[in-house]
């Protein structure tokens, strides 16, 4: 604020009674004329506000007549002029009973004027609640400008003061205590411009005021504004030992070092001898700065000096001496300290033990935690806190992680920084069950994990298929208000989607709407691929219109999305006429664009025009990757061409691309629809050669190989060796091997398997049901087949044409062997 704007007037009193006319005050040559009946009204008005005023108990039936006949400039005015004669108690009671039961409106004077008198009369504790109402805007006060009050109310104090008879009253100190403690959201510059408007007027605090104050700008960190008031004190105030040291501090904080020893060497010349505190603050400063031989030089004048050093001392400039990674020095001065009577405390203990984990001597901080429990001294949050972080940068998280759970089990705050440096690295260890724990641990405490930790929770459950873990654990932030962000929400949409998880998608959509939370270009393009994915690409293109519409630019992921719906579709000339649109967008197809259409050619059996556009990339220098190479590989496989599926695949090789596990599952599919399943083996085997380790996908193509030739023995032999790895069978593993069971007609095995799989929680669809209806029908067991169909209605699964179709040719075949 600019006070050079708010000069004060002159003080001087009131210039003319406003129940006086003109001609009184300036025609006093003249004899006084008759009184008029208006001014001997008025007259009559000032005596019975005196009456009222100057009784020791307020009479509240003369109050309201009075009310009626006053405007709250003529009571300013009497007011002042019969202040000597009030009694302030008794005109506190009028104030509050004109306000509140009459709605009087007093100017900010009249009640300025008021303090000044309950002050006055030591009567501190109502002055002080009718300021505070005052500044709070609880009272109902005349016109005023709500920025400027503070001025305002000091400006009056000034006249009051200048104007009385009496000694200088503390209305100045009541004034910014009142702003320091009782509104400390915004008091402390207030406070401040009111120290600078007095000064101007050589009018100044109580050294207590000027300390509290200090201190109080001190604790807010208002460390400038701290420096200024200090300079303004200093022109009426003889600073003592408390007011110096203040100021020191917040020139220290400010990492003003050289002001801080000016001041230090002021204080010292004018008498003032600095305490053990005044010295700790400059030490402070000057370990901070990493200046500790002066640090040191300062120890030794202060015990020159008969002051002597504080255990705050000696934590100083051991916490100094470790961030220098002087250890040797550290120990001595811990020996000095101790030797002069000081046992080391907690905060000294952590200093060290801070110190040895910034090396990354985890060995050492440990044993001195071990120190500090023998003395004694059980480690705190603030230990434990650092210990972690410790363990952490030295990559010892178990180690971490064994102290994060000693601090819960004797319920020690846990910082978020412990806890997300464990979360994360759990995550990386995929152990998502136990980073999951964690998560609500700091949920519970109402700690939030950062967006980029709990994107990475959401995105690792949803790829371990934990997927209502991850939905309910976003629910469960929205109840504490804390808002996923939206790269958060992505990941779970993702996760959703990608398990066809339509249900819990349309849930969570709902809630971010309802939420308020914005859908962005990737939320888009996350939907529109997986409506692409699942065969709605109507609903895809909705979506991208719907985009446009709300100011998203489609980008070439959202066409890349779009195209590959049409491609799995087999609508290949549609896509690739959405191919061109997208070059008219000027948007660069890139790898991933040119990749969904060859698969699509090789689909579409369409390979060699797979080939030619592959041909086309390569030649315009696009690197190309695994998908591509893979899709071509399925293509060749699915014509039964192996001669030319192996041939892609060492070039693949050749170019540097590492073969995965889709270009091995593949191979294998392939080898085994050519009765290859021996050649189909000894992929496997070649998987692990190249560091790759056969999945569920692989293993379930091989299995489909043995069984389509009915050696079922060798798929009891598969299936023990995926087991031996900890690969679990899934259901279309289960799927493949009934059908092989029921081919040899032994369907009593193929509905052990059907058991086995319930037992392991996995749900059979409508094609596992297939397949043991096919069985059983062959057979001729329709009976089992109409159980099963019922037991398929039960759980849910739809009845497809096939489940008919089956179900009629076993009758058909009933009925012909009956009528033979």
């Amino acid at each position: 604020m600019d006070l050079k704007r708010l000069r004060i007037s002159k003080f001087s009193p009131l210039k003319r009674n406003p129940f006086q006319s003109a001609s009184t005050q300036h025609n006093h040559s003249k004899p006084s004329p008759k009184k008029t009946p208006l001014q001997l009204e008025n007259q009559d008005l000032i005596k019975r506000v005196t009456s009222i005023l100057s009784n020791p108990s307020l009479d509240s039936s003369k109050c309201k007549d009075i009310v009626t006949h006053l405007s709250p400039q003529q009571f300013d005015c009497v007011f002042c002029d019969i202040r000597y004669s009030v009694k302030p108690r008794t005109a506190l009671n009028f104030f509050y009973f004109a306000s509140r039961s009459c709605g009087f409106k007093f100017s900010i004077k009249s009640y300025c004027l008021l303090i000044h008198l309950l002050v006055g009369s030591k009567l501190e504790s109502p002055a002080r609640l009718l300021l505070i109402q005052l500044i709070d805007d609880k009272l109902p006060v005349l016109l005023h400008d709500p920025k400027t009050k503070h001025i305002e109310i000091a400006t009056l104090f000034m006249e009051f003061h200048f104007t009385s008879d009496a000694l200088p009253l503390p209305t100045f100190d009541l004034l910014i205590h009142v702003y320091c403690t009782q509104f400390k959201a915004f008091g402390l510059l207030p406070a401040s411009d009111i120290v600078q408007l007095i000064a101007e007027k050589h009018l100044f605090p109580s050294l207590n005021t000027c300390n509290f104050l200090l201190t109080s700008l001190v604790k807010s960190n208002l460390l400038q504004k701290a420096h200024e008031i200090f300079n303004i004190l200093r022109r009426g105030v003889q600073p003592d030992v408390y007011l110096f040291t203040t100021a020191i501090n917040a020139l220290c904080k400010d990492h003003k070092i050289k002001e801080a020893m000016a001041i230090f060497s002021q204080m010292e010349e004018i008498g003032v001898s600095p305490n053990v505190v005044t010295y700790n603050n400059i030490i402070h400063g000057l370990c901070k700065n990493q200046n500790l031989q002066e640090a040191f030089h300062l120890k030794e004048k202060m015990i020159k000096k008969g002051v002597t050093p504080s255990l705050n001392t000696y934590s100083v400039l051991l916490n100094g001496l470790l961030k220098a990674q002087n250890y040797n020095e550290a120990q001595s001065v811990l020996t000095e300290m101790t030797s002069n009577g000081f046992l080391p405390n907690e905060v000294v203990y952590n200093t060290l033990i801070d110190g040895y984990c910034t090396q990354g001597d985890m060995k050492k901080a440990i044993e001195i935690r071990n120190d500090m429990s023998s003395k004694g001294l059980n480690p705190n949050s603030v230990t434990f806190n650092t210990l972690i972080k410790g363990f952490c940068n030295s990559n010892q998280f178990e180690e971490a992680e064994k102290l994060v759970e000693e601090m819960l089990s004797i319920s020690l705050t846990i910082n978020a920084g412990s806890f997300t440096s464990i979360i994360h690295w759990l995550c990386k260890l995929s152990k998502m069950d136990s980073a999951l724990r964690y998560v609500h641990e700091m949920l519970l405490r109402d700690l939030k994990p950062n967006d980029k930790l709990l994107t990475m929770i959401i995105t690792g459950l949803c790829n371990q298929g934990k997927h209502s873990e991850a939905v309910n654990l976003w629910f469960k932030l929205l109840e504490k208000c804390f808002f996923p962000n939206i790269i958060t929400s992505n990941a779970l949409i993702h996760g959703l989607c990608e398990s066809s998880n339509a249900k819990e998608v349309i849930k969570i959509l709902k809630e971010m709407l309802q939420k308020g939370l914005h859908f962005d270009r990737s939320t888009y393009n996350i939907l529109i691929s997986w409506h692409c994915k699942e065969g709605r690409f109507d609903e895809g293109f909705q979506l991208s219109e719907e985009m446009g519409k709300k100011g998203i630019s489609p980008d070439i992921s959202t066409f890349t999305s779009l195209i590959n719906g049409l491609c799995q579709k087999g609508k290949m000339d549609e896509a690739l006429m959405l191919f061109e649109k997208c070059k008219t967008k000027d948007l660069t197809p890139d790898v991933s664009t040119y990749g969904v259409i060859i698969e699509g050619f090789c689909k579409c059996d369409q390979v060699e025009k797979g080939k030619d556009l592959f041909n086309k990339i390569v030649n315009e220098k696009m690197e190309v990757n695994s998908f591509i190479y893979n899709s071509l590989i399925r293509g060749y496989t699915r014509m039964g061409d192996m001669k030319e599926a192996i041939r892609v695949c060492n070039e693949m090789k050749s170019k540097g691309i590492q073969p995965t596990s889709e270009t091995y599952s593949s191979l294998i599919d392939g080898h085994c629809k050519i009765g290859c399943v021996e050649d189909a083996k000894l992929m496997i085997d070649e998987m692990r050669e190249f560091g790759l380790s056969p999945n569920v996908v692989c293993y379930t193509a091989l299995i489909n190989g043995y069984c389509k030739i009915g050696e079922m023995d060798k798929v009891e032999a598969i299936l023990g060796e995926m087991c031996s790895y900890g690969i679990n069978a899934n259901k279309i593993t289960y799927t493949v091997m009934m059908d092989g069971y029921c081919r040899l007609g032994e369907t009593d095995e193929a509905v052990k398997l059907l058991g086995e799989m319930k037992e392991k929680g996995i749900v059979p669809d409508v094609v596992t049901y297939n397949t043991l209806a096919k069985g059983y029908s062959k057979e001729g067991r329709i009976e089992d087949a109409l159980q099963l169909f019922d037991e398929m209605s039960q759980r849910g699964v739809d009845l497809d044409q096939i489940t008919y179709t089956t179900l009629i040719h076993g009758w058909n075949q009933k009925s012909t062997k009956n009528q033979e």
